[in-house]
């Protein structure tokens, strides 16, 4: 489980074909000195992925087939820079909202404008997950943790501040870009709970939960 608060940017080294998936180094940057274990996770790009050897200065895993067709990791290059965040102890601080690491779909960057000292990115997300992104809610994109500004159709705009920007991979996106995106695990739930019992163990649920009042 993660944040998607990102912790450095790395660096990929190297992608070593192998019988189809692909072996990743990258340099781990500020992460440097983290000492990833063996089975240790860690998100790439919002990729929950598995350390497969020890080390401190560099993060090698594995990457499946489905996984390089189903996110930005089968368009990587050497060079290319990556946000990375190790996945959450216990009685850390969870500061941006709960991120699985598994991958919804892919967007693209369609827009940019400026807003005051900030930036407006506009992507353009597959139609089955729109119904996931509301506005003022939050979405995982490439492993960070935003919030939704607006919504219309097939796009939705965040809104980036300069930390956010200097402190991740967003500022190497260009018009065009695709991105990794991972709706909101609680608007998963939620549609799974409605499928499973109809709006009445929606509102039980709620209520117990105390969400509701009583007359709700």
């Amino acid at each position: 489980m993660f944040t998607g608060i990102i912790k450095a940017l790395g660096t990929v080294e190297s992608l070593e074909s192998r019988g189809g998936d692909v072996r990743l180094r990258v340099a781990l940057g500020a992460l440097a000195g983290h000492g990833f274990a063996t089975g240790e996770s860690i998100a790439v790009n919002g990729v929950c992925l598995t350390a497969i050897e020890p080390a401190d200065t560099h993060l090698v895993a594995d990457v499946s087939r489905e996984t390089l067709a189903l996110t930005t990791l089968g368009r990587l290059a050497v060079g290319a820079r990556v946000n990375l965040e190790p996945a959450l102890a216990a009685g850390e601080r969870l500061g941006g909202h709960l991120v699985s690491g598994h991958v919804d779909g892919m967007g693209r960057l369609v827009d940019t404008r400026r807003d005051a000292r900030s930036v407006r990115l506009m992507f353009e997300a597959p139609r089955a997950l729109m119904k996931y992104i509301a506005p003022k809610g939050s979405i995982c994109i490439d492993g960070i943790s935003l919030t939704v500004n607006g919504v219309e159709a097939s796009r939705f705009d965040v809104n980036i501040i300069p930390h956010t920007m200097e402190m991740t991979n967003l500022q190497f996106l260009r018009q065009g870009g695709e991105v990794n995106l991972e709706v909101d695990l609680v608007a998963r739930y939620l549609e799974r709970l409605l499928a499973a019992g109809g709006e009445t163990s929606l509102s039980t649920v709620l209520r117990e939960r105390g969400f509701l009042d009583g007359h709700s």
